[in-house]
Order: structure tokens, then sequence, then C-alpha cells
């Protein structure tokens, strides 16, 4: 433990441990733990460890911690590996039993050498003729290497897992295996800063208090993180893991977005025929009904008590939670089918305004970042450019004002948050939307919503034939 000098005032002591599921959870005492590691690593670490290289960033952590004696002080972690190493003096060892995982890891990683030297003799055999006789026999016995070492490697990974037990408050130890159940957990899970950093507080005795990660070095390669930003926890690997370690603590929930009260008469209709309607959305309304039992109010939910004959999906396309603007409704399935394949076509105009964190060089660009969804972090996407689909943005500057700028968004395509991760991401315009809890560089406040506003919506009626153009003003 690293005791804090000069000492915190007992005022500041959190009372009850701050959930890791928000960013903005990150109390006072963590906050100067984690600048005094920030500081740290840009004097010793930073050159030694390479961070700073392209590929080398990692999320770092802080737990405070109080000891017996109510001496108040701080651990510290990093996310994986470091250099090669799981275990550096100093810092929050790994969480696995070191003994069996290396009985597991050593043969298995000659096992999966074995099958990349296979693969590679049947692929440097494969003739030129691929739809020979012999091409189809390399290529089957390809397909057969494929299997085997897709079949080898998940059944290591489960021995591997097995592995990992964590503690929690109350003294009851739990395999990971068994937390995830009766889903396989992720690749990595158990890895993360902030199991490491609960594990060693119980082993050695200390109390957690509080906990903040953050990311050191050259950006990820996805671009959603940036040096000596808070972020919260992933809750693809960590969710199950920090809810059993923190059983038996006074700790918060993780926030629950999407479960605000919204005023009765919204979503408001801008346009309507007896065939379908145009709503503006407001901010913090959901789209359709989420996972959680508590998240079921939503624009679809609310139409279909208005409109109790309607038939289809009614919503034909959707805005994220914390969007607001047009949204345009079906009122039968006939129609519905009709503008999906309009969507798909690409035949419906959608136009956005959003101010941005930041000034933008230019006046108008385009944006072709292919992305994805975040497996581990829903329910963020990511750049990526290997596996992401295509993504195509249009941006237009309107205004600037202090230290912002207005742009116009005109979509290309609709993937999940498209603007959002284009207009954070280093590649992008490198300037965030202002108030995004996601990407934005710093969390909002409890009454800053994000600044982004489906504005104009344009098509052909799928049954009139006219063309209907729809406008709200954004409300900022």
């Amino acid at each position: 433990m690293i005791a804090f000098a000069p000492v915190p005032a007992h005022t500041e002591r959190p009372v009850r441990f701050p959930t890791p599921f928000d960013r903005k959870a990150v109390p006072p005492l963590a906050q100067r733990a984690a600048t005094e590691l920030m500081a740290t690593l840009a004097a010793h670490h930073a050159s030694a460890w390479r961070l700073h290289v392209p590929g080398h960033g990692k999320m770092f952590g802080v737990l405070v911690v109080a000891a017996p004696d109510g001496t108040l002080g701080y651990l510290r972690a990093f996310s994986g590996m470091m250099n090669g190493h799981w275990d550096i003096a100093g810092w929050a060892p790994p969480t696995f039993a070191v003994a069996p995982r290396d009985l597991v890891w050593g043969p298995g990683e000659a096992e999966m050498l074995d099958f990349a030297a296979q693969r590679a003799t049947l692929l440097a055999a494969m003739p030129h003729e691929a739809d020979s006789a012999e091409g189809r026999r390399l290529a089957k016995a390809l397909r057969a290497v494929d299997a085997a070492r897709t079949a080898r490697s998940r059944a290591l990974m489960a021995q591997i897992q097995h592995c990992y037990r964590f503690a929690n408050a109350r003294g009851d130890a739990r395999a990971l295996r068994d937390l995830f159940a009766p889903a396989e957990p992720p690749a990595g899970a158990g890895d993360c800063a902030a199991p490491k950093l609960l594990a060693q507080a119980y082993a050695q005795g200390l109390t957690p208090l509080a906990l903040a990660e953050f990311w050191w070095g050259a950006p990820s390669s996805t671009g959603d993180r940036r040096e000596g930003v808070f972020y919260a926890a992933c809750r693809g690997k960590c969710l199950p893991i920090l809810t059993h370690m923190l059983d038996g603590l006074p700790a918060d929930p993780p926030p629950l977005f999407g479960a605000a009260a919204i005023g009765v008469d919204e979503p408001r209709p801008v346009y309507e025929d007896e065939h379908l309607l145009v709503v503006n959305k407001p901010s913090g309304l959901l789209t359709v009904p989420g996972r959680s039992a508590a998240l079921q109010d939503c624009v679809v939910s609310r139409l279909r008590a208005r409109y109790p004959e309607a038939t289809g999906p009614l919503v034909v396309h959707r805005l994220d939670l914390d969007t607001s603007g047009l949204l345009l409704v079906a009122k039968s399935l006939e129609v519905a089918k009709a503008l999906q394949r309009r969507f798909s076509l690409r035949e419906i105009d959608k136009h956005y305004v959003a101010w941005l964190d930041g000034n933008l060089a230019g006046e108008h660009g385009h944006i072709t970042l292919p992305l994805r969804p975040d497996i581990d972090d829903r329910p963020r996407n990511i750049h990526d450019p290997v596996h992401g689909k295509p993504a195509h943005t249009e941006w237009r500057v309107v205004a600037r004002a202090d230290g912002r700028t207005r742009v116009q968004f005109t979509p290309h395509t609709g993937r999940s948050h498209q603007l959002r991760v284009h207009a954070a991401h280093p590649d992008g315009l490198d300037a965030p939307i202002v108030g995004d809890r996601l990407y934005g560089r710093t969390p909002p406040d409890d009454d800053e919503r994000l600044l982004l506003h489906a504005e104009r919506l344009a098509f052909v009626h799928p049954v009139t034939g006219n063309r209907v153009h729809v406008e709200a003003p954004a409300p900022f």
C-alpha cells in the first residue's frame, strides 16, 4: 500500500464505495491517487515500458484502501500484462493461481504453434488451381486443422479460466466460470486492473474505499482511449466479477441509463397521416425496450398505447437513448416494410446537428471509419478496420463559439453510434460531441445532455408517392 502524504482529512474518506461502472463516480481521494500514479508513470515508467509507442498504451487503476490501523493509501495495477510480464513488484499481481495456469499455458501454447505450422504448410502447398482435386483436398485438410485448433483453443481457455478465483468482502470465493455461468467468460475476464486491485486488498486485509481506472500512453488501436482520461469498468468482462467482489461492502449500484422519468406527452408528433407519422424523441427516452425490466418505457411502448390498431414494429429506425430528434413511425406492417426498404437503399435523407468539443480545422469533409460493437463494453462501439462494417459520415461546419464547433452531420450509413464515434475518434474529427457520456473526454454533468439532434428527415411517401420533408429545430 502507498500511504497518502499528507494524510487525508477524515471527511475525505468515502462513506460508500462508488460504483466502478460510472465515469463520474471518482471521488477526490481516488482522483488524488490517480494523479500521483500518472506522475509516476510519466517520470519513471512511460519510456521504459514504451507506453507512448503506438499499440502500447495501457489501462491503469488505483484502489483507495484503509489499513486496519486506519491509515489511508492506495494500491496500483495495470490491465493484462506489461511487457510480457504478469507480475511486477509494487503492482497488484494477477488473479489466477500461477502454478496451475503455467501447467496449462506452456503445453497449450506449444500446441497452438503446432497448429499454426500445419496451417502454414498446407497454405504453402495450395496449387494455383484452387478447384483442382489437389486444391479441394488441401482446402478440406485446412478446414480440419482450423476446426481442431478452434476446439482445442476453447478447451485450453476453459482450463485456464478454472485457475481464476475471486473473493469478496464476506470472504466468499468463487471461480471465474461460475460467475459467468451459464455463459462463457469473455477472453481476458479477470485480467483488468479493477479485479486485480480488489483481490490484492482482500489478500492484504485492507478495506476497499474507492476505485479509479484511466488510460496512459498512446491512444488505443480503436481510438476510444485517451491518455489521462478516466473510464468506467467494462461491463462485458468486469460486471459479474466486480458485482461479486463488492458484495459485503456498502457500495453504490451501477447506473441504469434510460429509466429517467419523461413526460407522458412525449414523443410529440411533428407530422402524421393515416399511414405513418414522424415524432420528435426527447433525449433520455429509449427507442425500443431495454433488456432490464426497468427499461420497458420507450417510444415503441408509448406509441403502442396510443395506436393499439397499428401493426408491425412501428419504428423503422432508431435513435440512441441520449440523442433527440425525428423518428419515422409506420402504422402498418406493409408501410414499415416499404420504409425499411428505402432505408436499406439509402433513399431516406437524415440530417443531424451537434455541438462538438473542439475547434475543427476544416469546413466540410467525409469520415469512413468502419465500426463494430465493443463486445466487452456494450453499448459502446469502436473503430475496427478489419472486422468493422463500413460507415460513412459527411460533416459540415455551421458555427463556431467558445472552443466548440457546431456541425451538420449527414450519415450515409446507419451504424450504431456512428456519429458519436466518428466525431470522437482521432482519425475522425477528434472532437467528441458535447455531453457524450460514452465517448467524451470528460463525463457530462447531471444536467448536461448529449448535444446531438436529428433535425431533418426527407423521404418519398410509400403510399402517396409524395415527397415528405419534416424539420424539428434542435433545442440547443
